[in-house]
């Protein structure tokens, strides 16, 4: 009789295969194809229960488009939200009890560490590809990472599809290939992202304010602040009761590198963002709602 070797089932398929196997199975499950006239047939990714599908921007060009579950069911689904800029877009379909991804952090990804991704490259459905993180592109503060980038082997088809860690977790919507590298939207963004989506905005928030840089001293340093010369009215800002005068130092706790960050940290927030800021020479804090009265984000 042969020996079986040492993390090896007597079936033959060492156990480590038999589980990434498994993993695969289940992530096929949370994978949805999707279709869009003349524009050929991408991945996405079962979001939410209640028919909340993700995938690219790029693939999701039109209005609408034809999104099939695992299980063979077809729907003709609206495009609900897109942010050409993340390469991101939702889709609703009128199902509900679904099968829905489970999430993981990619905050803690490392270099070298085991992704997979599923998708439906070049017509093959549910193809699974194996790899290992490459680099993790560092984003601002504790919002998570700007990109994943991993070594593994995608192809028109797999945009869209998840990318999950060995336990199979999605951390990442794959989007593109770059130097022969995979690429993928991380989770943290995909979740902001569907946060303003279901505020009633799919291409970020404003405070309606119109700002000048100003140097502003930091003990024996200085520092970049944004004072306010307008306030829009009716704007989040005015919600907020910021005044013209006001100097912005930081959103979040994150400050300002660049007059131009004001804008792009206000597009990547959630629901609310904390502004630190300087009043008639005193420092104070403003929390400010992103959300109108109605519920709908801001314009």
């Amino acid at each position: 009789m042969t020996p079986v070797a040492a993390g090896q089932a007597a079936g033959g398929m060492p156990s480590v295969a038999r589980d990434l196997a498994t993993i695969a199975d289940r992530l096929r499950e949370v994978t949805v194809q999707v279709r869009t006239r003349g524009a050929g047939a991408g991945s996405g990714v079962v979001w939410r229960p209640d028919g909340l599908i993700v995938t690219n921007a790029h693939v999701a060009r039109g209005a609408r488009a034809t999104v099939e579950l695992a299980d063979g069911r077809t729907f003709d689904a609206p495009v609900t939200a897109r942010d050409p800029r993340r390469d991101l877009a939702t889709l609703a379909i009128p199902a509900s009890d679904l099968r829905a991804a489970t999430l993981g952090d990619p905050r803690t990804l490392r270099p070298g560490e085991l992704v997979i991704a599923i998708g439906n490259p070049l017509g093959i459905v549910g193809a699974a590809a194996l790899g290992v993180v490459h680099a993790v592109e560092p984003g601002a503060g504790d919002r998570g990472p700007r990109l994943i980038r991993a070594d593994v082997r995608l192809a028109p088809g797999n945009s869209g599809g998840p990318l999950a860690d060995a336990r199979g977790r999605v951390i990442g919507v794959n989007a593109m290939i770059v130097g022969g590298l995979g690429c993928a939207v991380p989770t943290t963004t995909v979740e902001r992202f569907v946060s303003r989506a279901a505020g009633g905005a799919g291409g970020g928030a404003t405070l309606g304010v119109v700002a000048q840089p100003v140097l502003v001293a930091a003990g024996r340093a200085q520092t970049l602040g944004l004072m306010l010369v307008e306030v829009a009215a009716g704007s989040a800002a005015e919600r907020a009761g910021l005044l013209v005068g006001d100097v912005l130092l930081a959103v979040d706790r994150r400050p300002f590198a660049s007059p131009g960050d004001l804008r792009a940290m206000i597009e990547e927030a959630g629901v609310s963002v904390r502004l630190d800021l300087v009043r008639g020479g005193r420092a104070t804090t403003c929390e400010v709602s992103l959300r109108s009265a109605t519920g709908a984000r801001a314009a």
